[in-house]
């Protein structure tokens, strides 16, 4: 099966968030177990430099606002894969990230650089584009993405089928109506039937009305998104399209997340050398001049606990400000890494200048720093208000590093809490808590610090952990299935489902 995988960004190349770790593990997966996998991604600076052994396939020429558009064939870095990058300098050789400027501003032009990959990607599934490859399955993620489902469903006699990945719905490409005439789709598409959302154009909607699959990043949040709470107004939409929406849980990249082979760590380790993981604590302690306490490996002293996100309310970090200081009274520590709301990062540095050697705070992201700190914390705190799936829990997981989530979307599917039935039957590999409130979170990292004080107890809780197996093997099976019923079907979808 010829898989074509479109993206705004893929690790290490380009990345805002989880969709980019995404992007690079699961095509390597689909590719292992025998599928012929290619990626469609624009020609950002850091992207053009990167990838290998570049050669022209068409030369496009003017289009949405260029004047001149170049489809490129590579290699991807790493894994080798084959790379369909858009060369279109005026749109995407620029500064800042994939979405903004460095002011923090959406790029004014945001509808055409990625209509132009969304149509791109229609146009190989077309045969109209590379004579010598056309893919089977269009697998387009998230908004950016989303226009290649409608410009295929436009193009009747696409026999490709499309599916189309929900990573955050809460992210929904949201433009003017007027300027619709720069997309190029018939008038039937503009009606709030087709891609008109409350008087604005919505890219999201486009993958929503007319992908002939629909999935979510965890069964759970599939589930949500068809509810009001969680639908950001799209819950029709999805209700609409009942069995087409499924969630597969995302997985991870063993290989590039294993502390017994992580070359950013300070001393590698697994679960049956944790005294490793003791090390890594102490080294992250002293990196980030906490004060260090040599009784963590014995249970005793502070409970380290770090944050690796974006810094919205989305993410629950309000909650985590608000239950600081008594935590940190209570013996947590504190190490956060992350960039996102003004307010949210000013606060955080008013934390750390509050509670010396108690909080380190980050603004800004770093890889290897990252590792770092999922390898010497005791637990990483997810307290999202919404969370599709979350990769930094599964991460946790792997290092030994105890998840606290707050239960809804993903979280709910990988965390099992450390009640006393699920510690007693050997079921437990995290603690998590309901309310969206600083209580909730504090009483939930409260029970952590009690159990940790319990070295026996702690360890086997962290080598469940450990034993769990999140690769992408799994979920890449279950989009080849996923994939063969869209073929099957391909064809009686087009536009459905409720306005």
């Amino acid at each position: 099966m010829r898989l074509l995988h479109v993206a705004a960004e893929v690790f290490p190349l380009v990345k805002t968030g989880g969709l980019a770790d995404v992007v690079a593990a699961l095509p390597v997966a689909q590719a292992e177990q025998g599928a012929d996998v290619r990626l469609l991604l624009p020609g950002y600076p850091a992207v053009l430099e990167a990838v290998q052994g570049a050669r022209t396939i068409i030369d496009i020429g003017a289009c949405f606002g260029a004047l001149r558009v170049r489809l490129l064939l590579a290699r991807m870095p790493g894994s080798k894969l084959p790379v369909y990058v858009i060369d279109a300098p005026y749109l995407y050789r620029r500064d800042g990230s994939p979405y903004q400027n460095l002011q923090g501003e959406e790029w004014p032009d945001n509808l055409q650089r990625f209509a132009l990959l969304g149509w791109v990607a229609a146009h190989l599934a077309a045969d109209d584009a590379d004579p010598l490859w056309v893919p089977d399955i269009v697998h387009a993620h998230d908004w950016h993405a989303a226009l290649a489902c409608a410009y295929m469903a436009e193009h009747g006699p696409t026999r490709a089928a499309s599916v189309y990945t929900v990573h955050n719905l809460a992210f929904q490409g949201l433009f003017p109506m007027h300027d619709w005439p720069a997309l190029g789709l018939g008038s039937r598409l503009m009606s709030p039937t087709g891609l008109e959302f409350h008087g604005q154009l919505s890219f999201m909607k486009a993958g929503l009305k007319c992908a002939d699959r629909i999935t979510t990043v965890s069964p759970s949040y599939a589930r949500e998104i068809a509810t009001h709470e969680f639908g950001c107004g799209l819950d029709g939409v999805i209700r609409g399209r009942g069995a087409d929406v499924v969630g597969v849980l995302n997985g991870i990249d063993p290989a590039l997340w294993n502390p017994a082979t992580d070359p950013a760590i300070a001393t590698r380790f697994d679960a049956e050398r944790l005294a490793g993981k003791h090390a890594c604590r102490l080294a992250l302690q002293a990196e980030l001049g906490l004060q260090a306490d040599e009784g963590g490996e014995a249970g005793q002293g502070s409970l380290l606990l770090t944050v690796i996100s974006r810094l919205t309310a989305q993410k629950g970090l309000d909650l985590v400000l608000a239950a600081l200081p008594e935590l940190v009274r209570a013996g947590v520590q504190f190490a956060v890494q992350g960039t996102g709301e003004p307010a949210l990062e000013a606060a955080f540095r008013m934390a750390q200048q509050a509670h010396p050697g108690r909080v380190h705070v980050h603004i800004g992201y770093d890889e290897a720093r990252a590792h770092r700190l999922m390898a010497g914390a005791d637990v990483i705190a997810v307290p999202s208000r919404f969370e599709p799936c979350g990769l930094t829990q599964l991460y946790g997981l792997r290092y030994g590093t105890v998840p606290v989530v707050r239960r809804v979307g993903g979280l709910a599917d990988t965390v099992v809490d450390a009640s006393p039935a699920a510690l007693a039957d050997g079921s437990a590999t995290g603690f998590s808590f309901d309310a969206a409130t600083p209580a909730a979170f504090e009483r939930c990292v409260r029970r952590a610090l009690e159990l940790r004080a319990h070295p026996a107890a702690w360890q086997a809780l962290m080598a469940r952990g450990m034993a769990q197996n999140y690769s992408w093997q799994g979920p890449a099976q279950r989009y080849a299935a996923l994939y063969e019923e869209a073929l099957g079907q391909r064809g009686r979808v087009g536009l459905v489902g409720a306005g």
